[in-house]
């Protein structure tokens, strides 16, 4: 089998409902353009908006939540950002690394 039907399988098997290669490159990027960074902050740490990264949500929960979200964050339909846009969104802060611990910062100590 190709990769790309191997990936979709996966996808399909993992119930995410959204099967493509997963690009973080690409996810940092439609996380800027889209101007999530605006509430959630650069890489996910939050503000306005609440903490996205480390340890995101799925790609699917990021899905069904931004489809017809709570509070005063606006809706982005599947005609403003895909589902496999949002899986990379969600692969991007999937790759953002939690910040030291507390102890690891000789300033602090």
């Amino acid at each position: 089998m190709r990769h790309h039907t191997l990936l979709a399988i996966a996808g399909l098997l993992l119930g995410t409902g959204i099967a493509h290669a997963q690009d973080a490159a690409k996810g940092k990027a439609l996380f800027t353009r889209d101007g999530c960074y605006e509430c959630h902050g650069y890489v996910g740490q939050g503000g306005p908006g609440l903490r996205l990264a480390p340890s995101p949500l799925t790609a699917k929960q990021i899905a069904t939540y931004i489809r017809n979200p709570a509070g005063e964050m606006p809706p982005y339909t599947s005609a403003v950002i895909s589902d496999s846009e949002i899986a990379d969104i969600q692969a991007y802060l999937a790759s953002i690394k939690p910040p030291p611990a507390l102890k690891d910062i000789p300033e602090l100590n």
